[in-house]
């Protein structure tokens, strides 16, 4: 029978062309009586005929409908919004009539198709499979428009029969009113509708795909269930969670209707779990006498995809906690003064070059020993040279060091070739297109790479020289009337003070950020700008923004836990222990004997403390290896080793900042207060 089919079919397709479409099944009977196999021909001619017959019928409404969408065209007792309206239903019911033709002989033409390819051909298979794929994405859309316009009809006939009511009865003043405000809502509706799916469907790169709508139930213990009911879904007022195909999971980020507030129920469940969470871990590590930001990272891992697996919307907590970057780094720069940077620069820069050049030797040359590609090792050597900003900073927060004149402190060295290491963050983010073409492999594109990596360097420098006269600008003419604009408008009331500080962070960050150098740095400067006021302003503001600070550090340190797979961690906890343990000591030795060659006779002592806080790999590099991973420069597994190394150099950290300040730090004292 299924053999009879497929001729059948394939019968019809041909008599496509040169046959009226209410003929192609008689065709069909006719090609079927003049076959051998007879097993099946009642059945094949009684669903020809059945075809024969929708197709007819098909025709005779679409006329009757072509006939009624002209009368009511025609019909005077109407106005004129009503007649397009009428007719605009006909034309929907005619186009879903054809549109259900269509797909059956679409139908047809896709049979034909499978039968004719070689099923031993995986690509062929995928081709077809594609195609289909997108018949039914082009089909969705159409239907999804249809279903609209229905809508809208159900809507625009629901209103004729209030009018009719309303034109019976008289209307109160209240009912009147309520009538104006209806229509004004209509008008602010109409307004304020993007239209974005109409919009951008038609969008080069625009991609429709399947995904699941799904709600939490919130009387059935949090369970979650699918909202097959329009309405239900219409009407809901909570946010739908999108799943696609690849897993990924989606939040409503606008509404159609943005008249109605909304809350991302699952973003406010999350911060509450970190929040919650986050006392107990921190104040145990308080008590073990280890860093609270320990306690925060394991708030991370417990609440992850490696533990309870509860946090649903982690990039709205990454993002947020990023802000925590932001503030960190504004309270170094207030701790920064401009004098201190400018004492240290040439050592700040100086170092961090000589830094990275040695990691990225090391790693082309261990690439060489284990047939490693340039790109993926000179990517890695300069991801792992980067640095943690923010954990350095919480290890020098509330230290002040005195200076002998030609001296330098520790803080002043290590913060500035941190610093430096962010503009090398943000140039190294600029080249990495340049990355992804030396990894195809093609030499032109190699050689252009390089013309263009010498380009962004040229431009990184230029960006650079600007925002330094920028600061220069803002110090000598700007920062002064402006912070005491502030201070005179906030007396009583702090909250002008804390919005135009973070107003000032954020213009630097923007700044910054659109001469394509690091959001990080116009932090830093933004800090380092108002320090330049006095230590009177510098206190004032340190108490307006550290409790600001330390929060959102709070949930920084947390979204860092979400990407420690303890699991993964213990499967390959020896080659991870020797890899991170490796890297700490070859940062660490480095980063001394460069130190060592850099530093004036008087201040070498410093060079072990400085060296112990570069010892550990950026958290910078989670969001380098991520973007590397999806670029391909690198492979899973390596993107899922260089995650781990990073977290291990992070926990060793405080342990190493301790062992060597208490074995260097009282003799730098002593050497810097002499």
């Amino acid at each position: 029978m299924q053999t009879v089919c497929s001729l059948l079919c394939l019968g019809l397709v041909g008599a496509l062309a040169v046959l009226q479409k209410d003929q192609v099944a008689q065709h069909a009977i006719k090609l079927q009586q003049n076959q051998e196999v007879t097993h099946d021909q009642s059945w094949v001619t009684g669903n020809c005929k059945r075809l024969v017959g929708l197709l007819r019928r098909k025709n005779v409404v679409v006329r009757k409908l072509a006939a009624a969408a002209d009368a009511a065209g025609r019909d005077q007792s109407l106005s004129e919004p009503e007649r397009l309206f009428q007719v605009h239903i006909l034309e929907v019911f005619q186009k879903e009539l054809n549109e259900s033709e269509r797909l059956v002989f679409q139908a047809v033409h896709s049979l034909q198709r499978a039968l004719q390819g070689d099923y031993r051909d995986v690509v062929n298979v995928k081709e077809s499979s594609r195609q289909r794929l997108e018949a039914l994405r082009e089909a969705a859309i159409k239907e999804e428009q249809e279903y609209v316009e229905l809508v809208a009809a159900e809507k625009h006939q629901q209103e004729s029969m209030k009018s009719v009511l309303a034109q019976n009865k008289t209307l109160s003043m209240l009912d009147e009113i309520l009538e104006d405000v209806k229509k004004a809502a209509d008008r602010l509706e109409e307004e304020i509708e993007e239209h974005a799916f109409d919009n951008n469907k038609q969008m080069k790169g625009v991609n429709v795909e399947a995904v699941l709508r799904v709600e939490d139930d919130e009387e059935d213990g949090g369970k979650r269930k699918n909202m097959s009911r329009r309405k239900e879904v219409e009407d809901d007022l909570g946010l739908s969670m999108l799943i696609d195909s690849q897993n990924n999971q989606y939040v409503l980020t606008k509404p159609r209707d943005s008249t109605m507030p909304r809350a991302d129920h699952h973003f406010i469940k999350d911060l509450v779990s970190v929040v919650m969470l986050s006392l107990p871990c921190g104040w145990l590590c308080t008590l073990m006498s280890l860093p609270p930001m320990f306690g925060y990272i394991v708030c991370g891992v417990l609440l992850g995809p490696s533990g309870l697996n509860s946090i649903k919307s982690m990039v709205q907590v990454e993002t947020l906690g990023e802000f925590g970057v932001f503030f960190t780094l504004f309270v170094v720069g207030l701790e920064f003064s401009p004098e201190r940077l400018h004492k240290v620069w040439k050592t700040s820069v100086q170092g961090s070059g000589y830094l990275s050049l040695l990691m990225v030797g090391a790693g082309l040359l261990w690439g060489q020993v284990l047939h490693i590609r340039p790109t993926q090792t000179v990517f890695i050597s300069t991801c792992l040279s980067l640095s943690s900003t923010p954990l350095v900073s919480r290890f020098l927060a509330g230290e002040s060091r005195g200076e002998k004149e030609g001296d330098l402190d520790y803080s002043s060295v290590l913060l500035g070739m941190l610093v430096m290491q962010d503009v090398q963050l943000g140039f190294f983010i600029a080249i990495m297109p340049t990355f992804i073409q030396a990894q195809s492999g093609d030499l032109d594109s190699f050689l252009f790479g390089g013309l263009h990596m010498l380009y962004l360097l040229a431009q990184v420098l230029a960006s650079l020289a600007a925002v330094l006269l920028l600061c220069v600008l803002l110090k000598c003419f700007v920062v002064g009337p402006y912070y005491k604009k502030l201070h005179a408008e906030s007396k009583g009331n702090k909250e002008i003070l804390v919005l135009g500080m973070a107003a000032f962070v954020f213009f630097m960050l923007t700044v910054t950020e659109f001469l394509d150098v690091s959001m990080e740095l116009g932090c830093f400067l933004a800090g380092a700008l108002l320090s330049s006021q006095g230590h009177m302003v510098t206190t004032e503001i340190m108490g307006c923004i550290e409790p600001i600070r330390d929060f959102l550090a709070i949930i920084f340190f947390a979204s860092i836990g979400l990407h420690v797979f303890p699991t993964f961690v213990l499967y390959e906890l020896t080659i991870l222990l020797v890899l991170t343990v490796t890297l700490v000591i070859m940062k660490f030795l480095m980063a001394v004997v460069v130190l060592s060659a850099i530093l004036p006779p008087s201040s070498r002592h410093i060079c072990w403390i400085v060296s112990a806080g570069l010892a550990q790999v950026s958290e910078f590099s989670f969001i380098l290896g991520s973007r590397a991973r999806r670029a391909g420069i690198i492979s899973r597994e390596v993107y899922l080793l260089v995650l781990s190394v990073t977290t291990l150099s992070l926990l060793l950290a405080p342990l190493l900042w301790r062992v060597t300040t208490h074995r260097w730090g009282s003799r730098a004292d002593r050497k810097t207060v002499i």
